[in-house]
Parts: C-alpha cells; sequence; structure tokens
C-alpha cells in the first residue's frame, strides 16, 4: 500500500479529529436531559444505588457544584465497553444501540457485558498484570497466572476466596496457577520482603513498605507492623526444578514451585537505633484491633501461617480486602477512588466518600463477594453516566489539580495500552482482514505492549508503561504496522466493507465514525468529510485519510 500523503493526513485529522473537547462538549449538547432534572436511573434501580446517587450527590450540594449533564448514549456505550469488557464497541453493536427506545436498555447492556468472554479476558489482564507485571518474571508462568484469573472471572468466584488461594497457594506453577503470585514476589533471599510490601499494597490497600526500616511518617504504624506481617509468609520456600535438553544435553528451566517449609522462628528485624528486636506474626484489622501468634507458645510449624494469614485477611463484616477491593474498582471505573492512591488507606489518608466506601465494602461481603455485583452497582449509578464534559459549575471538581474528587462529572482517562491495541483491532477489523489470526494477534499484542513497559526494580518490583500519548507514540500510532494494515482495506477490514457498500458517501462516513469514535458524525463533520472524498480522484486514498485520521484522534486514543 502507497504511504498516505501527509498533506491529506494532515486535511483529515483537521476535518475529523477535533480536540477531545471539543468532541466531549457536542456530546453533552446532544445530552437528552441534564442530571439534576429528575431522578436518574439506567432501568436498574436498588436501595443500595439509591444510596450511592444520596452520597455523591451529598457531596456536590456540600460543596456548591451542580453536576454536568447526562452522557448521551453515544458517549456512554463506548465507555462502558472500555471499562468491562477491555475495547471499544464493534459499530453495528452502536447502531442497535442508538435507535433503542427502551429506557432499561443501560442496566440491560451492562449485564451483557459482564456476561461476556471479553470481560473474563480483560480482569485476567488487568490482575495478571497487577500480579506479576507486564514483564512475566523468570521461573513464572504467565500461562499460568492467567488460567487462573480467567477460571475465576468466568466462574465468577467469591473474591474473598480469590485472594485466600493467592496467599496460601502451594505446588507447581503449571499445575496451581495461583502460585505464580507468590513466586513472582519471591527473589534470592529478601525474607519474603518484597511479598509482604506487594500483599499488603495489593490485597489490602496499606501501603507498610516504608514501615520496613522505619515508623511511618503519617501515622502510628511502627516499624514491627512490617516484620509481624511478614512473619506469616516466611514459610514459603521456592524450588526451581531443571532438565536436560534432548538436543544438547544442557540443563534447562522446566517449572517451579511453593513447598512449605519449617519455620525459623523467631524472626528479628534491625531498629533505627541498631538493636535487634523479635517480631510475632500479628494481623492489624480494619478496626485496627491486632491479632498476634505467640509461636513460642507452641511449635510454631503445627500452623500453616500463610493460611492463617488468608483466613484473618477475610473475617469480619468489612474486612480489608472489601475495602481495598471496592476502592480499587471504584477508581478503575471513575479514574480515582475514594483515596489517592488506591493502595493507601489509613486514618492519615481519609476517603472522600467515607460512609460511601464503608457501605459498599459491608454490602460487597455480603453479597458473597460477587465481584459482578460490585460492577453492576458501579456501572448504574448516577455518576458514572455522567458526561466527561466540565462546565462552569463544577470546573473545581478536578482530582488531576490534587482536589478532592466529587464526581460530578467523568473524569476523562488514557487508554490502557491493551485498550488501545484491542480497541485497534475492533476499529479496524484487522484480525479479520486476512494478516492475522487472534492466536497471531495476542502474540503480536504482547510485542507491541513490551516497548512501553519500564521496570525500577524496587524492592516491590514496580514497572510501568510509558503509554502516555508522547510524539513517538503518535508518531507510532500514524504509522505502525497495525494502523497501516487497518487503512490498507484487505479484505475483511472495515475499511473494505464500507467501501464495497453500494450506499452513498455519506452512509459510509457514518459506518466508519461508529466503528471508531461509537457515535454519528455532527452535520459539519459529515459536510467536511463529504467534501474531502468527493474531492479527491481517487476514492480509495480518501477513505483511507480520513479513516487514518479517526483512529488517531485523540477521541479515538481516550476513555471518556
Amino acid at each position: 500500500m502507497r504511504m498516505l500523503s501527509l498533506a491529506l493526513r494532515l486535511i483529515a485529522f483537521g476535518v475529523v479529529a477535533s480536540s477531545l473537547l471539543v468532541s466531549t462538549a457536542d456530546a453533552q449538547s446532544r445530552s437528552r436531559r441534564s442530571a439534576g432534572d429528575a431522578p436518574f436511573t439506567t432501568g436498574s434501580s436498588g436501595e443500595l444505588i439509591d444510596f450511592i446517587n444520596g452520597r455523591i450527590r451529598q457531596g456536590w450540594e456540600d460543596n456548591e457544584i451542580k453536576p454536568s449533564g447526562l452522557a448521551d448514549d453515544s458517549e456512554w456505550i463506548r465507555r462502558v465497553h472500555l471499562d468491562i469488557v477491555g475495547h471499544i464497541p464493534e459499530g453495528d453493536v452502536v447502531d442497535r444501540f442508538l435507535k433503542d427506545k427502551d429506557p432499561a436498555k443501560r442496566a440491560k447492556l451492562i449485564d451483557t457485558l459482564l456476561d461476556d468472554e471479553g470481560y473474563v479476558r480483560n480482569f485476567t489482564t488487568i490482575w495478571t498484570n497487577l500480579c506479576i507485571g507486564r514483564q512475566t518474571p523468570r521461573r513464572v508462568s504467565r500461562d499460568g497466572m492467567q488460567k487462573f484469573f480467567r477460571e475465576a472471572f468466568a466462574r465468577n468466584r467469591p473474591w474473598d476466596q480469590v485472594v485466600y488461594d493467592l496467599i496460601s497457594a502451594e505446588g507447581r506453577f503449571d499445575e496451581n496457577g495461583a502460585v505464580n503470585y507468590m513466586l513472582a514476589q519471591m527473589t534470592m533471599n529478601d525474607d519474603m520482603v518484597q511479598a509482604t510490601a506487594k500483599t499488603a499494597r495489593l490485597f489490602l490497600g496499606l501501603q507498610i513498605q516504608c514501615t520496613q526500616c522505619h515508623n511511618h511518617p503519617f501515622n502510628d504504624w511502627q516499624q514491627e507492623r512490617f516484620w509481624q506481617f511478614n512473619s506469616f509468609l516466611r514459610q514459603a520456600r521456592k524450588i526451581d526444578h531443571r532438565k536436560p535438553d534432548p538436543e544438547t544435553g544442557r540443563l534447562v528451566d522446566d517449572y517451579s514451585e511453593i513447598v512449605f517449609q519449617e519455620y525459623s522462628y523467631p524472626v528479628f528485624y534491625e531498629r533505627r537505633n541498631g538493636l535487634m528486636q523479635m517480631a510475632d506474626p500479628t494481623f492489624m484489622n480494619a478496626n485496627f484491633e491486632l491479632k498476634a501468634f505467640k509461636l513460642n507458645e507452641f511449635d510454631p510449624n503445627e500452623k500453616n501461617l500463610r493460611e492463617e494469614l488468608a483466613k484473618l485477611a477475610i473475617e469480619g463484616d468489612k474486612p480489608w480486602i472489601a475495602m481495598a477491593m471496592v476502592n480499587r474498582m471504584w477508581g478503575q471505573f471513575f479514574g480515582y477512588g475514594f483515596t489517592k492512591p488506591i493502595d493507601d488507606m489509613g486514618p492519615h489518608n481519609p476517603a472522600s466518600h467515607p460512609e460511601l466506601h464503608d457501605r459498599l465494602a459491608a454490602e460487597f461481603v455480603k453479597s458473597n463477594y460477587d465481584l459482578k455485583q460490585l460492577v453492576r452497582w458501579i456501572c448504574n449509578s448516577e455518576a458514572y453516566n455522567l458526561t466527561s464534559q466540565v462546565g462552569r459549575d463544577n470546573e473545581i471538581d478536578n482530582p488531576a489539580a490534587g482536589e478532592m474528587p466529587l464526581f460530578s462529572h467523568m473524569y476523562v482517562k488514557s487508554m490502557e495500552a491493551e485498550q488501545l491495541y484491542d480497541s485497534l483491532i475492533v476499529a479496524t477489523s484487522a484480525h479479520k482482514s486476512g494478516r492475522s489470526n487472534w492466536e497471531q494477534a495476542e502474540r503480536q499484542r504482547q510485542q507491541w505492549l513490551g516497548q512501553f513497559v519500564i521496570a525500577f526494580g524496587t524492592d516491590e518490583g514496580d514497572e510501568a508503561t510509558t503509554f502516555n500519548g508522547t510524539i513517538p507514540q503518535a508518531l507510532m500510532m500514524m504509522n505502525g504496522e497495525l494502523v497501516q494494515n487497518a487503512v490498507s482495506a484487505e479484505k475483511g477490514s472495515s475499511l473494505r466493507d464500507a467501501l464495497e457498500n453500494s450506499e452513498p458517501d455519506a452512509t459510509k462516513i457514518r459506518k466508519l465514525y461508529l466503528d471508531t469514535l461509537s457515535r454519528y458524525p455532527t452535520t459539519r463533520e459529515n459536510s467536511m468529510a463529504t467534501r474531502l472524498v468527493r474531492g479527491n480522484r481517487d476514492k480509495l486514498a480518501a477513505y483511507q485519510d480520513l479513516f487514518w485520521a479517526l483512529l488517531n484522534s485523540n477521541e479515538f486514543i481516550f476513555v471518556h
């Protein structure tokens, strides 16, 4: 395929890819009604949803702001697909939804997406990345970790059971996928320090890593808390197995496993003054009550302390794991949780909506830790259904500037790299174009994602992506192989389907907008795009330029 003219691309970009602010303002103008006009409902009601709406509205009143209008169906369907199944909706799905007059269609779509295999794949990706990272550590099975989460989300296993398995898992990494979480945290001779910090942050929402060496600077948590928590994990031992390569005869990696090992009691840690102090396994519950195991009172190897920790983590009517998961899920859907950061809860970092946070955690426990039900509560709330456009009456609601989130509008989020890749696949039907199948696309996906990952090499194995819309990434998007394949009009692609249609140009343009931006073009956009197509002798080139511009617009790349 010829390289598209830069001049034509810039023209097309100017025609259809105006700023996100303009596009969301246009969406707000199309909103059916303001959020303040009447009690909002997606078609799903209930006492808890009313409670969520009431607590959020009370925050608006207390801060003397008014919410933005409701998101129109185009904005909302795109958002809910990205958040639940991890990619934009297909164009024909959008078209049917926009034409559907059922007042309960939003609630019904939420249920449909939760039963979609895309939900399982999306949350498997999210939690595999959280547990072992995007760059798979050596002697860790990514396939095993994905299999564990895939089965958990497909069966909608209670979250407390999932966490119990991850904390207490033993066995081979290919037979019990849960062990890969702990294997990923176990480094040579670190005495489970990384596993201690990661487990507290990820599943309990507590940042205790700084108390490894000193008392917490902002609350009463002492250094001993870290080592008391760490003491629960000392009975895990990692064994790496090797086998001879039949071709070379050399030993190569085979599999790794976690086995129970005798407890090296007692555990000592060094205080800042140089003195050594002993730590017994001690857990602090959500009411800040301590439960200690005095190991000198019994044989420490009579108890599996990782199992005891897993039991303690899920005890009570509002345990840390419930508080942490509610906060993390709220943050995933809104961009900000009730605390900032989402994994640093405690008296030093009060929640923006403490009554709502507590109530959701308690109801999450009562629901038997039902993750799908938690998603329903969030997505059926009034706040989740607001537009991302900010007005004069709520411009102070800006958590990016350090303000406490009030959720008076939807906060704009950058797509995760996985979301962008999968959305490009859906928008372009690239997996149907003859260039690749889904298996090949998955391998390409992992290769494509790898270029954005930075490993920090900290005690907690932190990593981040550099996927943030920089110029090199923009150039990669504009000229990368995936986008080039997408605009090549190969058989089976979205562009080829549009061009083979005998409908008028306006209909073809509308299809491209639905496929990429999940909305119909405005009158102005349709007029300018039509002139662009009809004014070019090479119609294919004109449509390629238009499609390319849509895929590279801010409106495509952001979740809003």
